[in-house]
C-alpha cells in the first residue's frame, strides 16, 4: 500500500496557544505558526493588545557560539516587529520559533491568545552555544526541570545551564540562570523560552518522545490515503505514548471554513490468514497507544500509520476537514500536537479497469427421447425438446473485458469504447473522444486506451449510464449492435456471399436474422462497499469494485405477430475500475 497523503505544512487545522505575559519582555516559544496573516494585523490591528515588540531569535545554520543570552539588537542574529515603527523585518509568526516579547509597564499581567497552525518540535540542540527553545509540555501541571531532563539519556550527569526571562526591563535579573539546586521549583511551561545548555552533549531532547514527521502537518488533499508517523522513545525507561484526537477551532477570518473531523483510522496488525492489514477507529476523542522501549533498545522506535477511511467520508466534494492528533505520555510530561487535514473528493474523471467473467449461462437442450435412447423427430422433422437449460454456470477458464468509464462532476457516468489521455491546443491536459482533439505535437505523449469487446463506431458514442458511482450503486447501461453493423459485427463477412448480409445480387441489404443479427447488451455494474481492512478503506476514493453483469439478447427473424427469434444469455463476474485521472470534463472531438 502507498502512502499517498502530503506531510507537509498545514493548511486547515486550528488551536489557540494562551501565553502568560508580564509588564517587560517576556520570552515566548509558539507551538501555533500564524502566517496566515501579519503582524500589523495580528497585534497592531488589536488596540486592546498591549504588545509592544516582538523580536525573533534566528539562531545561525552553521556553527554559533553564543555563550550568555543576547539582548535583542538590529542587524544581528535577530528580526524585529515594533508597534510604532513603520518597515519591520519580523512581518508574521511562525511556529517551533522562540520569540522575546515585551509588554508595555503600564500592563502588569497581559493573556496573549493566539490562533493558529498546531507545529511539533523538529530541530535539534546545537552543542556550540546557548539554545533558545521551548518545550512541549502539557499545558496543565507541567513537569519541573529536574523531572523532565531526568529521562534524557545524553543528560545523565550533565548539569545544564538554564536562563529564564521572569519579567521586567532587561537587566541583571531578567534574564536569570536557574542554579541547580532550584530546578524542582521551576516547570518547564508550555509557550515559555528558555536559554539552555548542556555542556558538549549532542541530544534533540523536547520530551520523553520524539513524534517523527517529513514535515509540520498531515494533509490528505483530496487523493492521500494514509501517513507514516514515527514515534521514538528518547528516555531511560519503557514509555506509553498515546494519540487523541480533537476537534479543530473554527478557522480564523478569511480561511476556509472547518467542516468537520476526518474519518481517521490506525493501521493494526497484519492478518496472515487473509493477507491484509486491520484497523481500528480513531474518532473525536478516541485513542490509540504504543509501548515503547527505552531509548537505543529493539521496539524503542514503531511506525504508526495514520489512515483516512475514505468509504466514510459523506461530505460534498470540496469540503475541508480537520482535526488535531495529540499525541501524549504516561509520565504526563508532554503533549505534541499534529494538525490532520483531508479534502472530501469527488468521484469525477477517468476510470480504467476491467470485469473478469468466470460465469456463463448456458443453452443446453435436452430432447425426448424413445427406445434405445433415440430423440423422437416432430412431424417437421426437428426433435423435440423437452427442457432448455440456462442456468448459470463457472467456466474453466475467465476472460477479460476492459472497461472504461468517465464520471462526470454532475450527470451521469458514460462507458467509452475507446478515450484519449493528452495534451490540448494550450498544453492542459485533456480526456476526449478523439484524436483531432490533441496536440499534434504532443501525440507522443499522449495515451488512447480501448475496449475491443466493446462496437467500434466512427463518432465514438458513448452509453450513458443511468446514475454516477458513488451515488449510485447499480449502474445500467445497453450497447446495441445493429445487425448491419459493419465494423463490429462478429456475424458479418464483407468478403463471403453467405455472411455479408447482402442478397444475391449484392444490391438490397437482407433482413434481420437472414445472415446477421442484432445484438442487445445490458450491462450492469454493481458496485459493492470496500473490504474490512485498512488497505480497502484507505483507496475508496481512487478504486471501485463490485459485480459485472450483461445481458445479452440476440434477435434474429421476424415472427408472426410481429415478435422476433431471440435467444438470451447472462454473464457474470467480478470489476474493478481505478481513476487514472480525476478531470471531470469529458472533450468531445471537433
Amino acid at each position: 500500500m502507498g502512502l499517498l497523503s502530503t506531510v507537509c505544512p498545514g493548511r486547515a487545522q486550528w488551536q489557540s496557544q494562551s501565553i502568560e505575559l508580564k509588564s517587560g519582555w517576556n520570552a515566548v516559544f509558539l507551538h501555533v505558526n500564524a502566517d496566515y496573516t501579519t503582524l500589523n494585523a495580528l497585534v497592531g490591528g488589536d488596540p486592546s493588545n498591549p504588545i509592544v515588540e516582538i523580536w525573533r531569535w534566528n539562531p545561525p545554520f552553521t556553527t554559533q557560539f553564543t555563550d550568555s543570552p543576547q539582548n535583542p539588537n538590529p542587524g544581528s542574529e535577530w528580526s524585529s516587529w515594533v508597534r510604532t515603527r513603520d518597515a519591520n523585518s519580523l512581518q508574521r509568526l511562525d511556529g517551533d520559533a522562540a520569540y522575546l516579547v515585551r509588554v508595555g509597564v503600564n500592563v502588569p499581567t497581559y493573556t496573549w491568545t493566539l490562533k493558529g497552525r498546531p507545529v511539533p518540535p523538529r530541530h535539534d540542540w546545537t552543542i556550540t552555544g546557548l539554545n533558545f527553545i521551548g518545550f512541549p509540555t502539557v499545558p496543565v501541571n507541567p513537569p519541573r526541570f529536574d523531572a523532565f531532563l531526568s529521562h534524557s539519556p545524553a543528560l545523565q550527569g550533565v548539569v545544564p545551564e538554564i536562563f529564564h526571562y521572569p519579567g521586567g526591563e532587561l537587566g541583571t535579573g531578567n534574564p536569570v540562570r536557574l542554579i541547580p539546586n532550584v530546578f524542582r521549583a521551576v516547570s518547564v511551561k508550555r509557550g515559555q523560552a528558555f536559554w539552555i545548555r548542556a555542556g558538549e552533549v549532542f541530544n534533540n531532547y523536547f520530551g520523553p518522545f520524539e513524534v517523527k514527521l517529513n514535515g509540520t502537518a498531515i494533509d490528505f488533499g483530496d487523493t492521500g490515503s494514509a501517513a507514516s508517523v514515527r514515534l521514538r522513545n528518547l528516555s531511560t525507561n519503557t514509555i506509553t505514548v498515546t494519540v487523541t484526537l480533537a476537534n479543530s477551532e473554527a478557522a480564523p477570518a478569511g480561511q476556509a471554513a472547518i467542516g468537520g473531523l476526518p474519518p481517521l483510522i490506525v493501521r493494526t496488525d497484519f492478518n496472515v490468514t487473509n493477507l491484509v492489514y486491520g484497523y481500528a477507529n480513531l474518532p473525536l476523542g478516541g485513542t490509540r497507544s504504543w509501548t515503547l522501549a527505552p531509548a537505543n533498545k529493539p521496539g524503542s522506535e514503531v511506525e504508526a500509520v495514520i489512515g483516512l477511511n475514505r468509504h466514510a467520508m459523506s461530505s460534498p466534494a470540496g469540503t475541508t476537514l480537520a482535526g488535531v492528533l495529540r499525541f501524549t505520555d504516561n509520565f504526563g510530561f508532554t503533549q505534541v500536537d499534529v494538525g490532520v487535514a483531508a479534502t472530501a473528493a469527488s468521484s469525477a474523471g477517468l476510470w480504467v479497469g476491467s470485469a473478469v467473467v468466470d460465469e456463463v449461462g448456458q443453452y443446453l437442450k435436452s430432447f425426448q427421447r424413445g427406445a434405445g435412447d433415440a430423440p423422437i423427430q416432430a412431424a417437421e422433422g426437428n426433435y423435440i425438446v423437452t427442457n432448455v437449460d440456462t442456468s448459470i454456470k463457472k467456466v474453466l477458464r475467465p476472460y477479460p473485458l476492459r472497461l472504461l468509464v468517465h464520471n462526470p462532476a454532475a450527470g451521469n457516468a458514460a462507458l467509452l469504447q475507446r478515450v484519449f489521455v493528452g495534451f490540448d491546443a494550450a498544453t492542459n491536459t485533456i480526456v476526449t473522444l478523439g484524436e483531432s482533439a490533441l496536440n499534434t505535437a504532443f501525440l507522443k505523449d499522449a495515451r488512447r486506451l480501448s475496449a475491443v469487446h466493446l462496437p467500434w463506431n466512427s463518432p465514438n458514442t458513448a452509453w450513458s449510464f443511468n446514475g454516477r458511482f458513488p451515488a449510485q450503486t447499480n449502474l445500467s447501461t445497453t450497447v446495441m449492435l445493429g445487425h448491419n453493423a459493419r465494423p463490429s459485427s462478429p456475424f458479418l463477412h464483407t468478403y463471403h456471399p453467405d455472411h455479408d448480409n447482402l442478397n444475391v445480387n449484392f444490391n438490397s441489404v437482407l433482413a434481420q436474422g437472414s445472415e446477421s443479427y442484432s445484438v442487445q447488451r445490458d450491462i450492469t455494474l454493481s458496485v459493492t462497499p470496500p473490504g474490512n481492512d485498512f488497505s480497502s478503506l484507505v483507496s475508496a476514493n481512487r478504486s471501485v469494485s463490485g459485480i459485472y453483469r450483461e445481458v445479452i439478447i440476440m434477435r434474429g427473424l421476424a415472427r408472426a405477430g410481429g415478435t422476433n427469434d431471440t435467444r438470451r444469455f447472462e454473464v457474470r463476474g467480478d470489476f474493478t475500475l481505478n481513476r487514472v485521472t480525476d478531470i471531470p470534463q469529458l472533450t468531445p472531438a471537433p
